[in-house]
């Protein structure tokens, strides 16, 4: 009996649990919404577009303070002064190196027509007048030619011509290699110069410091960077400049060559062609 009690009770209670429980969630159900809520599909109102792709923000130019740009702007006239040397310095020495090469290269053509017309001639007036008048072999021939007419001094007619020949190579080489020695002194000291700029940026950075009270990146940032173009316009400017001057000394080794082996040729023609 007591057994059949406890059975019934514990129906009970699960029926009213179950029922509390089922109250519980209905009460925590939304309501549907109502028709009024919801817009007719014919409404005029229009349907908002779809949503595109989103567009990519654009970038942003941020101008470099520290740049080239800002030492011509803001550089004092130390820096601008630095400048303007190396700028010379440059200039001067791409115009010595195109000059001079071309004169070098109008040398050398002038050698193969020598070597082609002059010793084929029959006789040296007959050589000198088939060069033309800015050949500088014909200048060294004519020396030789007039020398042969000189006789009687000190010295002997063969003194007189080898004398005369050797003036005219050295005058030739001489004229040859002018501005040429420009351009060693710009590879020497270009870096110097720089140098000098690279060392009053740093001046002015422990200056920016020392007036602020702090090393902060925004007050030395600025003098370091122009200190560091300084040294890389220096190097900028003296490695073209060695370059260029070995270049143009060795072609003038191979024109000063040409020249002396001219004229002992012709040495060697005049002298035999008198006795």
């Amino acid at each position: 009996m007591k057994a059949k009690t406890l059975t019934i009770a514990f129906a009970v209670v699960v029926f009213l649990l179950g029922i509390v429980g089922t109250g519980h969630v209905m009460a925590q159900t939304p309501p549907p919404p109502t028709a009024a809520a919801v817009p007719p599909p014919d409404s005029a109102t229009p349907a908002p577009p779809p949503a595109g792709p989103a567009a990519e923000p654009g970038t942003a130019q941020v101008e470099n303070p520290y740049g080239l740009g800002a030492l011509l702007e803001n550089g004092d006239f130390v820096s601008h002064g630095v400048l303007t040397i190396l700028a010379l310095m440059s200039l001067g020495t791409w115009y010595i190196f195109v000059t001079k090469y071309w004169e070098q290269a109008r040398l050398m053509g002038q050698a193969k027509v020598t070597e082609k017309k002059f010793w084929t001639a029959a006789n040296l007036e007959d050589g000198i007048d088939k060069l033309a008048k800015n050949n500088v072999f014909r200048n060294v021939a004519e020396r030789g030619q007039q020398a042969m007419a000189r006789q009687g001094g000190m010295l002997s007619q063969a003194d007189w011509v080898q004398m005369s020949l050797a003036r005219a190579v050295d005058e030739e080489n001489a004229r040859l290699g002018g501005g040429i020695s420009f351009l060693a002194s710009v590879g020497s000291t270009a870096p110097f110069v720089g140098l000098f700029g690279t060392v009053w940026g740093i001046l002015n950075a422990l200056t920016a410091i020392g007036i602020a009270g702090q090393a902060s990146i925004d007050k030395v940032a600025g003098p370091v960077g122009e200190a560091l173009i300084m040294t890389a316009l220096g190097l900028a400017v003296a490695v073209p400049a060695v370059l260029c001057y070995n270049l143009l000394v060795r072609r003038n080794k191979v024109l000063n060559e040409k020249f002396r082996s001219f004229a002992n040729d012709l040495q060697t023609y005049l002298l035999s062609s008198k006795r």
